[in-house]
Order: C-alpha cells, then structure tokens, then sequence
C-alpha cells in the first residue's frame, strides 16, 4: 500500500488535495455522499489499499480478498454521471471513467457502479462495465 502527504494532489482528481479530500475517508470518516465513496474507492485503489475497497464494499457483494495487480498504474478519474446517491438518499449510482497504465498500455475502465447507504454509511454494492 502506498501512502501520501496531506498536501499532496488527491488520486482522484478532484483538484483538492488528499488531507481534505478521500485521506479522511481511507481514515475512516464516512463519506457524504455515493460519488465521494466512488472517488474514494479510486484513491484506495491507486494506493493499492484492499483493506478500504472491502470495507466499503456491501456485505452482500463484497469478496473475501481482493488482489490488486500492482502493475496497474491508475492515472485520473472522470465522473461521466450520477443519479441521487445525495446525502438524505438511499441509494445511488455513479458512471465514471477510470484511465490506467499496463504495461506501457494505456487502457480505461467504464462502469456503472450502484451504492447503498445503511446506518448513514454509504456502501458499494456492485457495477457494469461497458
């Protein structure tokens, strides 16, 4: 797992950086909203942090162990969309483009993800990639 500074430029691409960005929520702070969880499980995966992707992973969906491929070198984030997934909703779901680099490759990942908020706290429940 890679750590960062404070004052360093959030994975994520926010623009805000990662003290007072997605750092609080890896922490664990709960975040406010199902794009803040989708922006802070692509921070936990470009620091390779399994440990937050599972806990913020569903019960219901979530996998036993997760392995991350240490190769993949995750590059920006872009929102494309969201419907609700708001801090007084239930549930959300968010599209975004995740761009990486493999092997000298450039690739993007497109999904759909779904989020459920139980107890105030926002979960990732599962997604399609197109």
């Amino acid at each position: 797992m890679s750590f960062l500074a404070d004052d360093a430029r959030c994975p994520c691409t926010s623009g805000d950086v990662y003290g007072s960005c997605c750092g609080p929520l890896l922490a664990g702070r709960r975040a406010p909203t199902a794009v803040r969880l989708m922006r802070s499980r692509y921070t936990a995966f470009a620091l390779a942090d399994a440990a937050y992707l599972l806990r913020s992973w569903h019960p219901s969906t979530r996998p036993t162990s997760l392995e991350l491929d240490e190769d993949v070198r995750w590059m920006r984030l872009d929102v494309v969309d969201h419907v609700t997934g708001g801090p007084f909703d239930d549930a959300g779901e968010v599209a975004f483009a995740a761009h990486y680099r493999h092997d000298g490759e450039r690739g993007v990942l497109q999904e759909r993800s779904r989020f459920v908020r139980e107890g105030g706290a926002w979960f990732y429940l599962d997604g399609v990639t197109w």
